[in-house]
């Protein structure tokens, strides 16, 4: 008898499952992940298991089941790799008949009689299983509606769960920006809050100071945790105090605070101070390496101070040079979730890069110039790590404003990075002196200088009910923990030295959003995007932290952390020349010399266009073969419907054609372009260029002697410019006769000489349009 595997499920794995205690705790076709982002707000293939066995809010173990007849461990491979994503560690392979129990821990297994119950996989399981860690890990996760967490927020909850369980004082979770680090914290706190973890084993409730280095980071969090722990929250800084007449605020579970308002300032004690030593039980550390861990650092000394406390840090960045104090102070994370995962596993939103070339990449000072401001050095080469930092050249910034514009779509939500807030400044008007959208709030720029406008701008630049404001421009602010979700473009216009910076500006346009397909970054600095080359750019720690290593000093965030005083920008540093303003000569004329798209994967890997478009596709399907064949099923009616039906056939419909013209920025282009461009590299050219080549043939025209003929086909490519392919099928031939005031399809054909003289024309015509 020959059993399906949905029949060996029903009739024999699930009646052992059931004779092991199993009935309860187990989810058929477990999906965990959402499959990555494809064109047209489809999907790729999401990965799922066969049974997922779940006890006590635990993912103990998963299923590969395979149908009577054939061998039980047939699928372990990809159950392995599986197993490895969702962190189990055991794997049960079966056909029904037999068993087999393989063991992630040590790479081995074996055929045993019966699935083990839940208690006893539990306690395989779960590491020095004590009844804190039992009690912890069986809190379930608060959810509001229908709210679910993904499969490595539930892991990274649970790791940190049991390093605090086991007594580790210093615990590190690193997940890649917009993977929703401040949920993890949350139901971290709701876990510890609802046994009543504390570190003197009281029956209390725990303190909790949630630390941030920015106002916009508290913020966000306080709105995170605010259900349901709206009356046990307090946020410590100077109106709370004064508030209460200069104490600090004692009576709440889950308090909240930036660096900059609780440290030491000048001459005046921080009112971390005010706290007993051992007030707080855990210190959670949002995005950790910013504020540095070495000696000197930002938060080092009130982490210090609470030292009886456990420290939990969250941070997007794996190790690096540039924040290696971080892992020299909180050791190996206990879990990592890298943006290569993020962007495979449907979570994050994929990129491209477009790097931009102009005339004024350098500058050497001549007399025709005009020196505005400060004293230029005779015979120096200023490159463009020197513009607004040590030179200022107006006309570069308006250069840079207009390329900006031009390579955006008008309404798509972008922030542009720049040197420093006089820039971000003086890139606002640029932008604003050229954009075509009147609104006054079009673009504006956040900075700290901005305050509470300034954060209310950037609230209305988050809502994603608004249009309004489109573009922002910064200098640091907005490097982390901006939660801004349909942030289609990243424009960087200064240098970025640390990767540590550039994971975080580029985490700024991985959030995902309906419609969002894939964000842009467009780079007009040196060699910042070539970050994406460093074999380091998605890597993920290695070992243990600790021994070794060069401390790096403590700004580590390329710019971030230190005593800021608003905590939006980083620490003042000491004062630097005067900058030089030069006024260019009135016969230097500037322009954009060359924009290279480049096609980087999640890794840093160069892509081709091919690679690149598979990637967002999912795949490109076979239905030519080379660039000629494509050519000639292109070139009559008939055929290209019959590929523009198998292509919609094959999942690339209208709209992802679409799509993929706004992707090359070639809505002027035929799709044949596009199509010769993705699979053979070929140049874009437009209709215009197309119909202007037929229109220059004279050859073909006079073929035709009556005049009437030659300016009816001279329409049909005046269509076609405007309204594309539509305009060239056989059955749009009646409706253009009659559209040129030819008359009837019989009074034409007496203007060709006979209906197949028409008809050949209109096929001609097209071999032409698309010898090109």
């Amino acid at each position: 008898m020959h059993l399906s595997e949905s029949d060996t499920r029903a009739k024999h794995i699930d009646p052992k499952l059931k004779e092991s205690g199993w009935e309860e705790f187990v989810i058929r076709e477990h999906y965990f992940t959402d499959g990555r982002k494809l064109l047209g707000g489809k999907r790729g293939q999401r990965l799922f298991a066969d049974y997922l066995l779940r006890y006590k809010n635990t993912n103990l173990a998963i299923i590969e089941a395979k149908k009577l007849g054939k061998h039980p461990t047939d699928g372990l491979q990809q159950a392995i790799r599986y197993a490895d994503k969702l962190k189990v560690k055991f794997i049960f392979a079966t056909n029904g008949e037999k068993i087999y129990q393989f063991d992630m821990r040590t790479g081995t297994g074996d055929y045993i009689d019966s699935f083990p119950t839940p208690e006893v996989l539990f306690q395989e399981s779960v590491d020095n299983l004590t009844s804190l860690k039992k009690q912890l890990l069986g809190v379930p996760f608060y959810l509001v509606g229908d709210k679910q967490p993904r499969y490595y927020q539930e892991i990274a909850v649970n790791k940190a769960i049991e390093a605090i369980a086991d007594d580790k004082k210093r615990v590190l979770l690193t997940l890649a920006t917009g993977t929703g680090k401040t949920f993890i914290a949350f139901q971290i706190a709701h876990k510890l809050l609802t046994v009543k973890w504390n570190l003197d084993q009281a029956d209390r409730r725990p303190k909790i100071l949630f630390l941030a280095d920015r106002n916009i980071l508290a913020d966000q969090a306080i709105n995170t945790f605010n259900d349901p722990y709206e009356k046990d929250l307090v946020k410590i800084d100077g109106s709370e105090v004064r508030a209460r007449n200069g104490i600090v605020p004692t009576n709440a579970f889950i308090f909240f605070a930036i660096y900059q308002a609780i440290s030491e300032k000048e001459n005046i004690d921080g009112y971390f101070r005010q706290y007993p030593k051992d007030f707080f039980d855990l210190i959670i550390i949002d995005e950790c390496h910013r504020g540095s861990a070495n000696e000197v650092g930002s938060w080092r000394e009130i982490l210090d101070y609470f030292g009886s406390a456990v420290h939990l840090g969250l941070t997007a960045t794996p190790k690096r040079d540039d924040n290696v104090d971080t892992y020299n102070y909180f050791k190996k994370p206990v879990y990592e979730y890298s943006l290569k995962d993020g962007i495979n596993d449907g979570y994050l939103s994929p990129y491209k890069v477009k790097k931009v070339r102009t005339n004024i990449d350098s500058y050497i000072y001549t007399d025709a110039d005009k020196v505005l401001e400060g004293a230029v050095e005779d015979r120096r080469v200023y490159r463009k790590r020197d513009f607004n930092r040590v030179i200022i050249i107006p006309k570069q910034i308006e250069l840079v404003a207009q390329a900006i514009l031009d390579n955006i779509n008008p309404m798509d939500k972008s922030i542009v990075f720049c040197v420093d807030q006089p820039h971000a400044l003086n890139m606002r008007d640029a932008i604003n002196k050229f954009k075509k959208v009147s609104d006054p709030n079009y673009c504006v720029r956040i900075t700290s200088d901005e305050g509470k406008p300034g954060r209310d701008l950037l609230e209305l630049f988050q809502n994603n009910d608004r249009d309004i404001p489109v573009i922002l421009t910064s200098s640091q602010m907005l490097t982390t923990g901006v939660d801004a979700r349909n942030v289609r473009n990243i424009i960087i216009v200064r240098e970025i030295e640390s990767m540590v910076e550039f994971k975080q500006i580029v985490g700024r346009g991985t959030r995902l959003f309906e419609g969002k397909d894939f964000f842009t970054i467009i780079d007009f600095s040196e060699e910042a995007t070539d970050h994406f080359y460093d074999p380091d750019w998605d890597g993920l720690p290695e070992g243990e932290t600790g021994e070794g290593g060069t401390r790096t000093g403590g700004n580590t965030g390329g710019g971030g952390g230190g005593n800021t005083g608003g905590g939006e920008e980083p620490p003042p540093r000491p004062p630097r020349p005067p900058k030089i303003v030069i006024e260019l000569s009135n016969g230097r004329k500037l322009k954009v010399l060359d924009i290279e798209t480049r096609y980087i994967d999640e890794s840093g890997k160069p892509l081709t266009t091919l690679q690149f478009l598979e990637k967002l596709i999912g795949f490109i399907p076979d239905l030519y073969q080379s660039e000629d064949d494509l050519r000639k099923l292109w070139s009559k009616p008939e055929t290209r419907e019959e590929l523009l039906i198998k292509l919609a056939e094959s999942g690339i419909d209208e709209e992802q054609l679409d799509i993929l013209k706004k992707i090359f920025e070639a809505e002027n282009s035929d799709i044949f372009d596009v199509l010769l461009h993705i699979s053979y590299e070929c140049s874009l050219i437009t209709r215009s260029q197309r119909a202007k080549h037929v229109k220059d043939d004279n050859d073909f025209f006079e073929v035709f002697s009556n005049l009437k003929a030659r300016d009816f086909l001279r329409f049909i490519l005046e269509r076609y410019e405007t309204d594309g392919i539509k305009e060239l099928k056989r059955e749009r031939l009646s409706s253009l006769i009659e559209l040129n005031n030819l008359g009837t399809t019989k009074e034409a054909s007496t203007v060709f000489g006979s209906a197949q003289n028409l008809i050949d024309a209109f096929y001609k015509l097209q071999e032409n349009l698309y010898a090109v």
